[in-house]
């Protein structure tokens, strides 16, 4: 889970820490005379593989002692076929054992994306220190990222894995550790930990900090569908996977990644009687749900009109949000424990109510790549994990074309209040503008906060959408700079769009970090357009003026 973190550590916000294409361009660029019958189906291409991993086990690194799930298959308009696997080795997870087999239309072995070329292989599964010591490591590391605070209800749950993100492989426990602030909101981190000399290897925050009609607080009239339920409306979609708002009550809960569940949060959903729903105020409990289901319409429609995915999971079935969580609550969050995104309603002085569209993207988004890359919220993987969400959250608000809300390249404008001291939580033509954020790539970048190390990437996407130097889009100014002083040229926002969901879904792992996002986006460029193109040459352009070469 990721978050929308403001410059004031006090506020804890995750920034909700990451195209006007549409699904038949990208169909156009993909098939050459392939019909649509003559693609094979999900059941074939996994067949295929099945094939392809026993003909390349070596290749692959797979021995005996290892084994793989599907997490996502996609098969391309033209039938080539790309197979997501995650790996095992004696039943343990492998973190950056995950990769993505590539077979031609006929099912034919191309080649792999392997999220690490290590060979995976440890003398012993079996632990020198013990699961609750190694839950005490990670307690403590709560206790160090939140020091000063009080923290209550403080639970930790330890798994033993195979550590391949780190260099050489090692068992190492990962415990997802989760408590309440002193103001009853939760935190929580995934620890990382050697199983063999109890040293902290990593750790990261596991919060991924966002026909009836409403009047919405950042989005003006909107259309809402809805399900009537005897003589009452229901905030639920039945046209988006039955997709739901409801009322956390301002309550909190303790129900995080690795299974960790104490308690829940309410998730109530609204009714009405005559299906016109909120009033525009925040007085009214209904309108920040209005902003919320809408979020959720617009980020749907974007993710499967414009690139053909059904659902966050891809699979047609939706998500549902809850709004008024905590107390004065400066975050929002997707969490995959409950697949559902959650909003708090903020402190009024910094930030109001975090529903607003780019983060309703940018949470979703979290989900899509939980989904597909799965890129580890750590170091410069777990900055394109962030910026991933910034880029999306802000191609759905510009896919939205809402008057009251137009499309703009700042994050989270809508939410932020006089006293955060700045209008917005992020800007991607100039990052540093936050205070904090990085514009260009160094060595040192995956060693800062995940928010501030996405500033590369979120850099890059606006270069590489709108260009270098000063221009006005919507009303907003903005001069981007360039590391090598050089000039480029903007080839849209739909070709960004397109380019980096295909990086995200085909080639990028656990593991990739902002060289292998470059690798990744040029591949998707000439899948796309053509090794020649003057969009695989923009794409290289931009990621040279950020500094990633």
């Amino acid at each position: 889970m990721s978050r929308i973190r403001p410059h004031a550590r006090g506020s804890r916000l995750a920034t909700a820490g990451i195209a006007a294409t549409t699904a038949t361009v990208l169909a156009a660029v993909l098939t050459p005379a392939a019909e649509a019958a003559d693609r094979p189906s999900r059941a074939t291409a996994l067949d295929n593989a099945a094939t392809a991993l026993a003909e390349h086990a070596a290749g692959l690194g797979l021995t005996a002692a290892q084994g793989t799930t599907v997490r996502d298959v996609i098969v391309d308009k033209d039938g080539t076929q790309h197979i997501r696997y995650d790996r095992t080795y004696h039943r343990l997870p492998v973190l950056g054992g995950d990769f993505v087999v590539h077979l031609a239309p006929d099912g034919t072995y191309r080649s792999a994306n392997r999220a690490t070329r290590s060979e995976i292989s440890l003398p012993t599964v079996t632990p020198a220190l013990s699961g609750p010591k190694a839950a005490d490591v990670a307690a403590n590391a709560l206790r160090a990222a939140h020091l000063g605070e009080t923290l209550k209800k403080l639970t930790a749950k330890p798994r033993l894995v195979v550590d391949a993100l780190h260099g050489a492989p090692r068992l190492a426990w990962q415990t997802n550790v989760a408590a309440l602030d002193s103001l009853g909101n939760p935190v929580a981190r995934a620890v990382l930990t050697d199983a063999r000399t109890g040293a902290q290897i990593d750790a990261w925050d596991t919060l991924e900090t966002a026909t009836g009609d409403g009047n919405s607080l950042y989005g003006g009239k909107v259309p809402l569908e809805t399900t009537l339920s005897g003589s009452t409306y229901q905030l639920k979609d039945p046209t988006r996977g039955n997709t739901y708002t409801g009322d956390a009550a301002n309550k909190t809960d303790l129900c995080f990644l690795g299974g960790i569940c104490i308690s829940r949060a309410p998730s109530t959903v609204f009714t009405d009687a005559d299906n016109h729903w909120g009033t525009g105020a925040t007085t009214d409990r209904a309108t920040a749900a209005v902003d919320a289901q809408y979020g959720t319409d617009v980020t749907w429609d974007y993710y499967k009109n414009v690139h053909g995915r059904n659902g966050i999971a891809g699979d047609g079935k939706g998500s549902y949000n809850r709004v008024h969580y905590g107390t004065r609550y400066n975050n929002a969050f997707w969490d995959d424990s409950c697949f559902c995104m959650t909003y708090g309603d903020g402190d009024g002085t910094q930030l109001g109510p975090l529903v607003s569209l780019d983060v309703a993207g940018h949470e979703m988004t979290h989900g899509v790549t939980s989904k597909t890359a799965a890129l580890t919220y750590s170091g410069e993987s777990g900055g394109l994990n962030e910026a991933t969400s910034d880029i999306f959250g802000t191609l759905v608000e510009f896919h939205a074309n809402n008057a009251a809300d137009a499309g703009d390249y700042l994050i989270g404008e809508k939410i932020v209040r006089s006293g955060f001291g700045r209008d917005a939580l992020r800007y991607m033509d100039k990052p540093s503008k936050d205070g904090s954020s990085v514009d260009y790539w160094s060595s040192t970048v995956g060693t800062l906060d995940v928010h501030y190390s996405s500033g590369v990437a979120n850099h890059f996407a606006y270069l590489l959408a709108e260009g270098s130097g000063t221009k006005t889009i919507n009303g907003v100014t903005y001069n981007s700079p360039t590391f090598n002083g050089s000039t480029v040229t903007g080839i849209g926002r739909a070709k960004l769009g397109a380019i980096w969901y295909r990086a995200l879904t085909v080639y990028m792992t656990s593991s990739t970090n902002y060289a292998g996002a470059r690798t990744a986006t040029l591949n998707a460029a000439r899948d796309l357009y053509g090794a020649g193109s003057a969009e695989y040459t923009a794409v290289a352009a931009a990621w040279s003026a950020v500094n990633v070469n």
